[in-house]
């Protein structure tokens, strides 16, 4: 493992661990040069899942594009980066439950729209609005009733 510090490819394993139900494995790693801690993780490589888009185009689902989509809900709101993380966590496990090969992304959009609305109303209100493509004010409005209405 190349270590993102000075980019040795040299280190120690100093601690691994089991997370996610046996699915990852968490590894805290050593660099010998610089001597500085990092984390790693590694998981199961599987076929890959298809994302089929509102215009009915196929892309490969990318947890990255996902995790940087609840990042920019996030911004700025008390919600820590380990849930933000558990978020897509438990996303990967319903599709993998549920989903084979291809899923439409209105399925990925409202299951982290859901999970968002239990842990901070304004990334809630954040993803929605791009996820949703509200075009004006009235668009905002109206989930902003909806989210009142459920309090």
């Amino acid at each position: 493992m190349k270590c993102p510090y000075c980019h040795l490819e040299d280190d120690k394993v100093v601690d691994s661990r089991s997370s996610n139900e046996g699915s990852i494995i968490r590894r805290r790693r050593e660099c010998i040069k610089c001597g500085r801690r990092y984390t790693t993780y590694e998981r199961i490589e599987e076929v890959p899942l298809f994302v089929i888009k509102k215009d009915s185009r196929r892309e490969q689902y990318d947890r990255r594009k996902v995790l940087a989509g609840i990042h920019r809900a996030c911004e700025k709101r008390p919600v820590p980066a380990e849930a933000q993380e558990a978020i897509v966590i438990e996303l990967e496990k319903m599709l993998e439950e549920k989903y084979e090969k291809e899923v439409p992304s209105t399925i990925i959009g409202e299951f982290v729209m859901g999970q968002l609305s239990k842990i901070d109303q304004v990334a809630y209100v954040r993803f929605a609005s791009v996820y949703r493509q509200f075009r004006d004010i009235s668009h905002f409005m109206k989930e902003l009733k909806t989210l009142l209405a459920k309090n």
